[in-house]
């Protein structure tokens, strides 16, 4: 058979499997400090894209569109970095864990466990990168171009009806999940940059939202001097996005791929070519 650059559906869901068995078996610090990295690369590709996208107010004011799709097409490169150096994310984790969940070799709390501990670095990394390299280093000053426009995302985040940041988190990561196993499929780092790239760019682009991201957004711009409290974050955007998150990651991704490709022959060549975050 000749070679490929690719791994086929049901060599890469086989590869996932035993990728989510070995990350069940981590030790919870190694785990947190894989997720407390993740948490930092998201932010980066977060703090990018306001940026870039707030500091283009030209073309915000002519184009609104192409301004979004200017913020979804920078965003990328935090999630390209999670995937690349093998850090952690709590949102791919909601889908590749299904799979040895429904192939019975790992048990409910143990995904539990992991998904928590996951869940927990990421808000930490998050947090420091909000502070640290937000905060700290002048970039989200008030004299700033793009702090307004962060301001604005992050009012409009905690504003919307439970139902409507739901819906956003279950589309975000649908797409999210969709990037990670398209990185996980390819064998180079070109092809893997590229997969993960478009449905990332594709959700941030539309607006959905992302748990992890918006525990960067919303902090950076109180700190920036959002008009806005944390009772207000939790209650009226993290919450639905998180559910939404799992709902579109765990039962419209991971669970539907674990059961196609249940029953499948073969082994996955060269595993080691590939790091789940």
């Amino acid at each position: 058979m000749a070679a490929t650059n690719i791994l086929s559906p049901d060599h890469l869901v086989n590869y996932i499997d035993e990728a989510a068995v070995t990350k069940v078996a981590l030790r919870p610090p190694r785990l947190l400090v894989m997720a407390f990295l993740g948490g930092i690369f998201i932010s980066l590709g977060a703090l990018l894209s306001v940026v870039v996208a707030g500091g283009a107010i030209q073309l915000l004011a002519q184009n609104p569109g192409l301004d979004k799709l200017l913020f979804g097409a920078v965003f990328p490169i935090g999630f390209i970095a999670v995937v690349l150096t093998g850090a952690d994310l709590f949102t791919s984790n909601c889908a590749t864990q299904m799979v040895p969940w429904y192939r019975r070799k790992v048990k409910l709390p143990e995904v539990a466990r992991v998904w928590g501990v996951s869940y927990a670095g990421n808000l930490i990394g998050a947090l420091f990168a909000a502070w640290a390299f937000a905060h700290m280093t002048g970039l989200l000053a008030a004299n700033q171009p793009w702090t307004p426009y962060l301001i604005n995302l992050a009012e409009h985040k905690v504003h919307q009806p439970f139902q409507v940041v739901f819906m956003k988190g279950v589309l975000a990561n649908m797409l999210v999940c969709v990037a990670a196993w398209q990185g996980y499929s390819a064998k180079d780092t070109l092809g893997r940059m590229v997969g993960i790239w478009a449905p990332v760019m594709t959700f941030v682009a539309l607006g959905m939202e992302h748990s992890i991201a918006n525990l960067f957004f919303v902090p950076a711009a109180i700190l920036a001097g959002a008009d806005i409290t944390v009772a207000e974050f939790l209650s009226g955007n993290l919450l639905p996005a998180t559910l939404g998150n799992i709902v579109g990651g765990a039962l419209l991704i991971g669970l539907p791929y674990a059961w196609l490709y249940s029953e499948t022959e073969g082994k996955v060549d060269s595993p080691t070519e590939i790091d789940l975050p």
